[in-house]
């Protein structure tokens, strides 16, 4: 493959996620991580999250589910998915005979839907759950734990308790105080956060047909290279409040993206709405962030890693 040099361990509570590269596919644009492989080597991702998966199948909301916006767009899928029991039957076969490195994004409406999905991948030898607490498009679960650092503690130890392989928790920036949520975080158990999820938000269009105005609008998480500022905000806050790897997530979609989150303390990255308008863009990342640490003499990703936090 020849990217030895991006080769990127996670680290946390005598746990380790070994990454082939620092790059991850987000939760919610790559499917079940299969779907791209027919025309993207993702043997070039660290991994891929998968789409939210609940206890049962859900259908997602109705009408409008993705409205542009300037920079970015706005989603109000609502964490449609095929449900835990058929992604163990149906999706993890695939991936494992595809040998593809996944975290397995996991969502609920109650602390038990947490513990039942955590149990069972405990029982399925997965090696990575990152849990969502921060989606803004569901009318229950998700944002209820992820916005009060007492009930985030409780359901992380909770889960902890269930799951002894790598915990990924994914913060929510809907927040007046993330640092007290990464604390939330730490203490419960989890070994690495995820930051940020998508910004609550309107998107709205205005046409005029000669007589009469006509308002079309979408209500629900922002995205895109508009939120990139606020990501770099929220992971520089959330460093200085723990000591634990983080995993920038929020408008990266170039080289020079990567260096600044890792300047704010980021150790890997995820990207999102890019895919989109880039399918190749977690592969392309790769290739030119080992290019260049190549081309600069630098021996791999973590002595980059020490010369940009070393900046001032």
């Amino acid at each position: 493959m020849g990217l030895e040099n991006l080769k990127t361990i996670l680290k946390s509570n005598n746990r380790t996620l070994e990454l082939k590269s620092p790059i991850i596919g987000a939760s919610g644009t790559y499917g079940y991580n299969d779907e791209f492989g027919d025309f993207i080597n993702t043997d070039y991702f660290g991994a891929i999250s998968t789409k939210g998966i609940t206890p049962e199948k859900r259908f997602g909301n109705d009408g409008d589910r993705i409205f542009e916006v300037q920079g970015g767009m706005i989603n109000r899928i609502g964490l449609e998915n095929v449900g835990i029991e058929a992604f163990i039957k149906e999706k993890l076969p695939v991936l494992k005979s595809k040998n593809i490195d996944f975290l397995l994004n996991i969502a609920g409406s109650t602390v038990e839907d947490y513990e039942q999905l955590a149990e069972i991948a405990q029982k399925n030898e997965i090696k990575a759950i990152e849990v969502n607490v921060s989606c803004p498009n569901v009318k229950s679960g998700c944002l209820e734990f992820g916005l009060n650092p007492d009930s985030l503690f409780d359901l992380v130890k909770k889960i902890r308790k269930l799951y002894n392989n790598f915990l990924i928790i994914k913060l929510s920036p809907n927040t007046s105080d993330i640092k007290a949520l990464a604390k939330a975080t730490q203490e419960g158990g989890a070994d690495c956060i995820s930051a940020i999820n998508t910004l609550r938000g309107l998107g709205i269009k205005i046409d005029f047909d000669g007589k009469n105005f006509h308002r079309k609008s979408v209500k629900g998480g922002l995205s895109g290279s508009c939120i990139k500022p606020v990501a770099l905000y929220m992971i520089e806050e959330i460093k200085n409040a723990v000591d634990m790897p983080i995993i920038a997530v929020g408008g990266i979609s170039k080289l020079s993206d990567l260096f600044e989150f890792l300047s704010v303390g980021a150790d890997a990255f995820q990207i999102g709405t890019a895919n989109f308008i880039q399918p190749s863009i977690c592969t392309d990342l790769a290739v030119e962030l080992s290019n260049f640490i190549k081309e600069n003499n630098f021996k791999n990703i973590e002595e980059l890693k020490r010369k940009i936090k070393e900046t001032k």
